[in-house]
């Protein structure tokens, strides 16, 4: 413990991580310093927090703008993959830990810190995936989780120990729910959330429109796809970021992206959780909807079987791995072929495909029309069937011989 004279804490502002500052001090006897990344979690969340980790002890605390790197070079990528974890979560939490554990890692590396610091609890995902980035980038670094170390382990806990030590607080004993936002989503649990037989409140949802509530009157967007990326929304050309922010302000209108599941957590147990996705959602309708236009029946099934094991490499906490990197390169390599242009229908809490066109379209109405066309022999059929299905031919006469 003695050999540890400066950490580096991933800093929220909340209550875990206000009590950690102190704690560390007292326990390690060693200089703090906070760090905070701007992931698009919005201007509320970050107001003050410089001079809130000061006020719990820490020599520093610096805030690092991450959004335009965080959907340009982790969201777009994971989307190029197809992702979806158990069918619905489209990763939000998962997606942001690995550029908030690197950004921490390099300001360690920066400052010449001895260790590296989370508050994740012992009980979830994020200690794994933070965990295995500092391994992957400074597996030298020392590794700090107090929630897995002190003997407080409740809020009440927390409270008392920030009182004790004379360090302010806004945070209250009561906290309903337990919450995480990025540029991407929101994700909700507790409160009400704990018990599976229990409907969300409204309280439950903070950024979207509740799609009974939303506008009666549906609403286009026009997205334009180059190289399985969204490069511009309603005809005006747009960063990733920028992009990101106009869709989540269309679909938050219009009640879109709300999923409610319980979903496996690395660590074996369930957790039922609530994710907030508005544009996340329409960016992810316009990619799958180019993709059935350019990529034929093999190529698609390919994608499809990466975006399954990514969303499990993803919310593992294995970004930092060469079976991520192949997996992104794979995925990358097909999403060239991923340009095109498609018109997505907003209306209570659905984003539907109405109209897609590619110049790399593989779909002709000349072979796929109804009517009588000039292109297609349909006895041509009868040979292909034969061959396609002569193991099943083969395997039912030799039944037969029995």
């Amino acid at each position: 413990m003695s050999a540890i004279k400066k950490v580096v804490l991933a800093y929220s502002g909340g209550l875990d991580t206000s009590a950690i500052i102190p704690w560390l001090k007292e326990k390690y006897d060693c200089e703090v310093i906070a760090f905070a990344a701007d992931v698009g979690q919005g201007a509320e969340e970050l107001a003050g927090i410089e001079e809130k980790a000061k006020q719990s002890g820490a020599s520093a605390c610096y805030v690092v703008d991450l959004k335009e790197e965080f959907v340009k070079d982790y969201v777009y990528p994971i989307l190029k993959t197809g992702a979806v974890y158990e069918g619905k979560y489209l990763l939000g939490t998962s997606m942001a830990r690995p550029i908030i554990a690197k950004a921490q890692v390099e300001l360690a590396l920066e400052l010449g810190a001895d260790a590296l610091c989370h508050g994740c609890t012992g009980k979830g995902n994020d200690q794994v995936r933070f965990e295995s980035t500092y391994a992957a980038l400074a597996p030298q670094l020392s590794v700090i989780a107090p929630w897995r170390e002190w003997e407080m382990r409740s809020r009440p806990d927390l409270l008392n120990y920030l009182a004790e030590k004379n360090i302010p607080t806004t945070a209250s004993a009561t906290k309903i729910y337990s919450r995480d936002a990025n540029a991407w989503h929101i994700s909700h649990e507790g409160g009400e959330l704990e018990d599976p037989w229990c409907e969300p409140t409204e309280k439950v949802w903070t950024w979207t429109c509740s799609p009974e509530q939303a506008p009666d009157q549906a609403e286009y967007v026009k997205v334009k796809v180059e190289n399985g990326q969204v490069v511009a929304v309603n005809d005006q050309a747009l960063t990733p970021y920028q992009a990101l922010c106009a869709l989540n302000d269309l679909g938050a209108k219009h009640g879109i992206g709300r999923i409610d599941i319980v979903e496996n957590r690395l660590v074996g147990m369930k957790s039922r959780g609530c994710y907030e996705t508005p544009g996340g959602t329409i960016m992810n309708e316009a990619l799958r909807g180019v993709e059935t236009l350019v990529l034929d029946k093999s190529a698609l099934h390919f994608r499809e079987s990466i975006g399954l094991d990514f969303s499990h490499v993803l919310y593992d906490g294995r970004w930092f791995t060469p079976l991520a990197k192949a997996q992104l390169a794979a995925a990358a390599s097909l999403a060239e072929l991923v340009n095109g242009e498609v018109v997505i229908k907003l209306y209570k809490g659905h984003a539907v495909v109405a109209q897609r066109q590619s110049d790399n379209s593989l779909y002709s109405e000349a072979f796929a029309t109804f009517d009588e066309d000039e292109v297609y022999n349909q006895k041509h059929a009868e040979g292909f069937i034969r061959l396609f299905s002569l193991s099943s031919r083969i395997g039912a006469l030799k039944q037969q011989e029995k």
